[in-house]
């Protein structure tokens, strides 16, 4: 397939969140995986490979303006497309 010449390179960290300096709306057209310490999470919300982390939301906590509150998890980090 010709399809991974017109991929976008994936970023060093990357926000789910639009609102965030670190959302790239093109990258997103594309299913996006990451591993975590070997396991693939499909619950990231933000991740940084340069500094190790990703975060998660923490349950079904909520913040006031009804957005999910995010955990900091560090360990390796590595994001591929499928």
């Amino acid at each position: 397939m010709n399809d991974t010449a017109q991929r976008p390179p994936l970023p060093d960290r990357l926000s789910i969140d639009p609102r965030s300096p670190y959302y790239n709306a093109d990258i997103f057209e594309h299913d996006v995986g990451i591993r975590f310490n070997d396991k693939e999470r499909t619950n990231v919300g933000e991740y940084c490979i340069s500094e190790g982390w990703i975060k998660v939301p923490a349950g079904k906590a909520l913040d006031r303006k009804g957005n999910p509150l995010m955990t900091k998890l560090k360990g390796q980090v590595e994001a591929f497309y499928r």
